[in-house]
């Protein structure tokens, strides 16, 4: 049942509450946003994220506010939504904090740290860990706030134009990705290069790249990657997660009343939960479809993981010394993620090994 009509309905009988009906009405303040997306419509999940965080809202609040989303490009670049939202030319967008790591590697945080938590324990760490009110401390200085809003899941670890069997084969490799995964590769001999997702499967064809991550199969499927490089290589260590922050101008956040700052964030919760149960639902016959189409399933040999992990420590380990917002948020970080992980090993990761030994997988 709608607000307005509970509010009619309830008032039969009663002059009074039939009057305050009206009443409400005309005190309800009206609000209009727009949100720029970071991905191109063709992504249903990452942009329809948007879509359904507008329709949620307006439902929510009977109308009163309402929030138009833009794909990529439409009203600025994909790589360009922080900055729009910081300086108030939007009041909202969805995006990833680790497109902003070449500013201060601090706001990787709010994404994922490469060798990271996984999909639950990063929820786990920003709404119950704390997690969450350090990021929203940092970011603040940029005039933004973030709230959790969608995620893909542990991803791939992207397409290849030739194959990765030792650490050596990755030398010299110009290779499309974003946030930290890529400051670690660069130790590693790797040429990293940051493209929008709308444009990298003609930097693939055109050979300008050799190899591109972006996602998982549900989005990479659409993005035509296969056809460009056949080599799709797993686990995608840099992003076991890929948390999508609705990041809002902190003055118009401020300014919003508080009944409609508790339906966005409702709102982005929603958001959150559908993204990841539509992934998990789409990803396994997206997998199949790009085998079948001539994907070439490859897994990261050992030394590749092993050496990419140390130097992520290793990194990690800099970034503290020399930046003390990174040192702040890493150090709580750290010490979360080692208790998780310790869960893990008692309860998931064996009966997921198990149930997926009996299936073949």
């Amino acid at each position: 049942m709608k607000r307005r009509d509970f509010l009619s309905t309830a008032g039969v009988g009663s002059a009074a509450t039939m009057l305050a009906a009206p009443a409400l009405a005309q005190a309800q303040p009206t609000v209009s946003w727009r949100l720029t997306s970071s991905y191109p419509k063709s992504l249903e999940t990452l942009y329809g994220i948007s879509e359904q965080l507008s329709r949620r809202i307006a439902e929510m609040t009977d109308g009163g506010f309402r929030i138009q989303p833009f794909a990529a490009g439409e009203l600025v670049p994909g790589l360009q939504a922080l900055d729009a939202v910081s300086d108030g030319t939007v009041e909202c967008a969805h995006t990833l904090g680790s497109y902003n790591i070449g500013k201060d590697p601090t706001w990787g945080f709010d994404t994922a740290l490469p060798f990271g938590m996984n999909t639950r324990q990063q929820n786990a760490w920003l709404m119950y860990g704390g997690g969450l009110d350090l990021l929203n401390e940092f970011i603040a200085s940029a005039n933004v706030r973030t709230i959790p809003s969608g995620n893909t899941g542990a991803q791939m670890g992207g397409w290849y134009r030739g194959e990765i069997n030792s650490v050596a084969d990755l030398n010299g490799l110009k290779l499309r990705i974003a946030g930290l995964g890529g400051t670690i590769l660069s130790r590693l001999g790797v040429v990293p290069q940051q493209i929008a997702g709308g444009d990298i499967y003609a930097a693939l064809e055109r050979g300008t790249i050799d190899a591109a991550e972006f996602s998982g199969p549900l989005d990479d499927e659409k993005l035509g990657f296969q056809r460009v490089a056949p080599y799709y290589y797993y686990p995608g260590w840099w992003e076991g997660c890929a948390n999508v922050g609705l990041y809002i101008n902190l003055d118009r956040w401020n300014a919003l009343p508080p009944h409609f700052q508790a339906a966005l964030q409702a709102a982005c919760a929603e958001t959150l939960v559908h993204s990841v149960a539509k992934y998990d639902n789409g990803n396994p016959d997206a997998l199949l479809r790009l085998i079948g189409a001539g994907a070439q399933l490859r897994a990261f040999p050992d030394d590749v993981l092993a050496a990419a992990f140390a130097e992520s420590r290793k990194l990690y380990d800099e970034y503290a010394a020399s930046n003390e917002n990174f040192r702040r948020i890493y150090e709580h970080w750290s010490a979360y993620w080692t208790r998780q992980q310790q869960w893990l090993r008692v309860a998931e990761l064996p009966y997921d090994y198990f149930t997926s030994a009996q299936t073949g997988g």
